[in-house]
């Protein structure tokens, strides 16, 4: 496995830091002049740059230079020029962002910003990063990584955004915004192909029916051959099968003051299971470790991975009168996941965890908008009815001969859990022009949040539950069979001063409070609850109080300054911030010896408040024109940057002996430093236009979890990207591009497995004398780690008419 040594990685986060602050962000590349001279479809526009970029952060359209909040934007244009392909391709040039495939899936999203997220999709289990399509929020991290098609642009808002946006936008927000429909009839055609057999295809359709309606659709089919192999199944590892549509219908008035937008979507994923790759030999089996770090020995087949997902959502905006405008976001979304989870990647069954994953919501948010020369601010109301279940066995060949039972009478564990929200809020958001300089915003939302769970957990005989191919049943009463209710309510207000001493720049201060929505932990296992009051026995509120835990809580504090200078050749957004987090969640899992005979009948989860941190850092997103006109009219020369910077760690962590173990804790999934730099050039080429890029970007060191392990902590690593486009024919209705990400094959874990043995206080991993571990679960012991992609290599080819 390639690694960095440490001074090449010091030498690269300071050559990339360096370059991010003399330049702009990663995505940008277009100018005003260059916009005038060839159509927008051909430009690499992004968050940055010397065209004005339209949000709506505040929920309102806004140009992103006057929004006192700490903001990205990437324009779909700009995500085609450079060969995005899901939501995680813009991870590596947002300041302070990750974002990847959650271990073995294509679909479920792992989310941090500023050092918060989700890293176990467990429903239970909520998002510190909220998603956003088309302002409609997703409950949940499945299916949640979004693919790249038909998309206007994408807005990842940094910090707490729980006025406006409401719970578990504690990190930060990302919208995803699809395209409205034009008037006119319009055709699009996307197709690549590249390296691991990539054959994707895109094809968006949309034309009016009648004066003021409008109707579109798309469609894509995504695929791509495996990374690497299952030897033991005889299929690919790291493949993608997915296919995609979305159809959408418009009513518009001719006076445009009614707008009625219909739109559902559907996605379905039938690429194998992404199953890990072993760090450590077996230790029973002898199994080497496998050279080619996609390649994988798991033998779990069953259920087969398949997730489909789906909604429909409409979309209401009615002009009452030149100053009042009210909207309405109704939505209906399910999914469902099948998943084969095999911990120890190994043929034998042990450890072998089939899944199932369920979730439904409807929401409905009205808003009340009000516009005028110096006030301008909505009212709202949101409520959200979500279903999110699940169901999975553990299944071990530990503990059946240690009863008496051979290793295939599939001794093991299932546990199913079943969590129910109601959560509605009402919220107000105003901003004051005091002056033409001077603005004052402020805000405040009011949430209840209700949170209802069902946790059934039994010990099995026989294997795998029906649902999944298997004939398991459960074996003598249940271990959890519990049901629990709890509601939290909180005020999340929020308040910033910004100041715009000249037209191109704004300065601004700000605070704002979020939380996390709490419930109880789905994995957990009554048995092992401790008694809380006194009385003999596990009684139902010593089950209840081990399961619950509480809202997770920050007030964060930001000072701001953004703007442009030299005719809008050289733009800026530079971003310091402090937060104050309480009653940190901190999920977990333990192998449970219940009787303590020394032997695991199988993990639980153990979720707490134990935890309080400190988070502070900067963030800078930077743009330069270098050279304009140089090769005729319309040609520049771009270079372009981001950086960001955390300080990120845990004043108290109070560990399972009752001792506080901050000193020996991380902040999971939070790299101190990211960086990323572009060099772009656009010049006219016969006929056409030809558009060029080059992105190098930077993460420093990375914990996968609160606690340091040797297997699956990353250092410091840079990737390396390129794209070229050329676009041609009338109106520059075709193009091509050759694309390649990871150009030098970097290999780097992105997420993992391990149970091991810890220490009794700090729960660190303890090494054998050879470097190995004691299993605290499983036989061959369980490190396994994923990996981001390899280098790749693909053409496009698109038209437009």
């Amino acid at each position: 496995m390639a690694r960095l040594h440490s001074n090449t990685r010091f030498t690269l986060n300071m050559s990339a830091a360096i370059l991010a602050l003399s330049a702009a962000t990663a995505q940008a590349q277009e100018t005003a002049d260059t916009l005038a001279a060839t159509p927008e479809a051909s430009r690499d526009i992004s968050a940055l740059g010397d065209q004005d970029i339209i949000v709506t952060a505040r929920r309102r359209d806004e140009s992103l230079l006057d929004v006192p909040i700490a903001i990205t934007a990437y324009s779909g244009e700009a995500l085609e020029a450079r060969g995005a392909i899901d939501l995680s391709d813009i991870g590596g040039t947002t300041p302070n962002v990750t974002l990847e495939p959650s271990r073995g899936t294509n679909s479920t999203l792992t989310a941090f910003i500023r050092g918060v997220g989700q890293q176990d999709p467990v429903p239970g289990f909520e998002a510190g990063v909220g998603l956003y399509l088309d302002d409609v929020y997703l409950n949940r991290p499945q299916a949640a990584l979004l693919d790249i098609y038909d998309v206007e642009r994408i807005e990842v808002l940094r910090g707490p955004q729980g006025t406006l946006y409401g719970r578990n936008t504690i990190g930060g927000a990302i919208k995803y915004v699809t395209r409205q429909l034009p008037d006119d009839l319009s055709v699009r055609l996307r197709g690549t192909y590249g390296s691991y057999d990539q054959a994707d295809g895109v094809v968006s359709i949309s034309a009016p029916i009648a004066q003021g309606i409008r109707i579109g659709v798309a469609g894509a089919r995504l695929s791509r051959g495996g990374f690497g192999d299952n030897l033991t199944l005889g299929i690919e590892n790291y493949n993608k099968d997915i296919w995609a549509g979305r159809g959408t219908i418009e009513f518009e008035t001719p006076d445009s003051r009614l707008f009625v937008r219909i739109a559902g979507d559907y996605t379905h994923d039938k690429s194998n299971a992404r199953n890990g790759h072993r760090l450590i030999p077996g230790l029973q089996s002898g199994a080497p470790v496998l050279e080619n770090e996609f390649d994988t020995r798991a033998g779990l087949a069953n259920p087969v991975n398949d997730i489909e997902a789906g909604g429909l959502a409409i979309n209401v905006n009615a002009q009452l009168s030149d100053a009042f405008t009210l909207r309405s976001i109704s939505a209906w979304r399910q999914d469902r996941s099948f998943t084969p989870i095999d911990f120890d990647a190994l043929p034998a069954v042990d450890v072998d965890v089939p899944a199932v994953y369920r979730n439904e919501q409807i929401s409905q948010e009205f808003q009340l908008l009000y516009e005028s020369d110096r006030l301008n601010g909505l009212l709202g109301f949101y409520y959200l009815d979500a279903e999110a279940s699940t169901k999975f066995d553990v299944i071990l060949a530990t503990t059946g001969p240690a009863l008496g039972l051979p290793v295939s009478a599939g001794f093991g564990q299932q546990t199913a859990g079943d969590v129910r929200t109601d959560t509605w809020s009402v919220f107000g958001d105003f901003t004051f022009d005091v002056t033409d300089w001077l603005s004052l915003a402020g805000g405040v939302r009011y949430t209840s949040d209700t949170r209802r769970s069902d946790i059934f957990k039994a010990n099995r005989l026989g294997g795998a539950d029906p649902a999944f191919g298997g004939n398991g049943v459960n074996l003598g009463a249940p271990i959890t069979d519990f049901t629990g209710e709890a509601t939290f309510k909180k005020w999340t207000p929020r308040a910033s001063i910004s100041i715009k001493p000249t037209e191109d720049m704004l300065a601004y201060v700000s605070y704002a409070k979020g939380f996390k929505g709490g419930g109880f932990d789905p994995r957990g296992s009554a048995n092992i609850a401790p008694n809380s009051n006194g009385v003999p026995g596990i009684q139902y509120d010593d089950i209840y109080n081990f399961f619950l835990f509480d809202p997770e809580e920050v007030d964060s504090y930001e000072i701001g300054l953004k703007g442009s200078l030299f005719d809008r050749a050289f733009t800026y957004q530079l971003t310091g911030f402090y937060a104050d987090y309480r009653d940190v969640q901190v999920p977990g899992s333990v192998g449970v010896d219940a009787n303590n005979d020394g032997i695991f009948e199988g993990f639980a989860g153990v979720t707490t408040n134990a935890a309080a941190a400190t988070f502070k850092g900067l963030e800078a997103e930077l743009f330069a024109r270098l050279a304009r006109g140089f090769a005729g009219p319309g040609s520049q020369v771009t270079l372009a940057g981001t950086m960001g910077y955390i300080d990120a760690k845990y004043d108290s962590f109070i560990g399972p002996t009752g001792q506080d173990v901050a000193a020996s804790r991380r902040i999971q999934n939070t790299p101190e430093w990211t960086a990323s730099g572009t060099l772009g050039a656009v010049a006219a080429v016969g006929a056409g236009e030809l558009n060029a890029s080059t992105t190098v970007s930077y993460r420093s060191d990375v914990t996968q979890f609160e606690i340091p392990n040797p297997f699956l902590d990353q250092p410091g690593y840079a990737l390396f990207d390129a794209s070229i486009n050329y676009s041609f024919g009338p109106e520059r209705a075709y193009s091509i591009g050759l694309h390649g990400k990871n150009l030098t094959d970097e290999r780097y874990i992105n997420s993992g497995y391990i149970f091991a043995v810890g220490n009794p206080v700090n729960q660190a991993p303890v090494l054998t004398p050879s470097g190995g571990i004691t299993p605290a679960l499983g036989r061959e012991g369980v490190v396994t780690a994923f990996y981001g992609n390899p280098r790749q290599l693909f053409a496009t080819f698109a038209v437009k008419f």
